[in-house]
């Protein structure tokens, strides 16, 4: 498979960092980050609060991204996975931090959002990151996420998730240290 948008970057130890520009206008754009309907065809549906410090829930349920079973070394995303989270930052439509604070490796994304006519460019930046090996994976998922975001607000059937997602950890492997 053929990588359609250059990788992100390692930017510090701990932080990957990757900008796309997204094919629909920002008020799109912010309602499928959002809005837990939107969000699940192509990231994670569950639950969403407005207020920074709640709670709330994703819900991951990568077979039904694209329709493609997750292969053997990610046999646990196989069934729905329920993330805990929790909103630190929002400024509708603009920007958006949420953390995941539980288990050994907590760490934080932020989403920021510049309308650039019927465009928006995105820039992710994942931090705290744990280690390298965490860094490759969450590159990785980020890419295939954000490529499937592209084919929905495109209106095109996002093809083969867990295909992209491995040759985008073969190119993430080379590329982070």
């Amino acid at each position: 498979m053929t990588i359609k948008h250059s990788l992100g970057q390692q930017v510090d130890p701990g932080t990957l960092r990757m900008e796309r520009t997204l094919p629909a206008p920002i008020e799109r754009v912010w309602a499928y980050l959002t809005d837990p309907d939107k969000r699940a065809a192509w990231l994670a549906g569950g639950t969403m609060t407005q207020k920074p410090g709640e709670m709330f829930d994703l819900r991951f349920n990568h077979t039904e991204l694209t329709g493609e079973v997750a292969p053997d070394r990610y046999a646990d995303c196989r069934q729905p996975i329920v993330q805990k989270s929790r909103l630190v930052r929002m400024e509708a439509p603009t920007l958006l931090t949420i953390s995941w604070d539980e288990g050994p490796a907590p760490s934080e994304v932020t989403f920021e959002l510049t309308p650039q006519g019927n465009t928006t460019q995105l820039v992710l930046t994942h931090r705290r990151l744990a280690s390298r090996k965490d860094m490759v994976s969450v590159a990785g998922g980020w890419h295939a996420h954000v490529d499937v975001l592209i084919e929905v607000l495109a209106g095109r059937k996002p093809q083969g998730f867990w295909t992209n997602h491995a040759a985008l950890e073969k190119d993430y492997e080379a590329q982070i240290r």
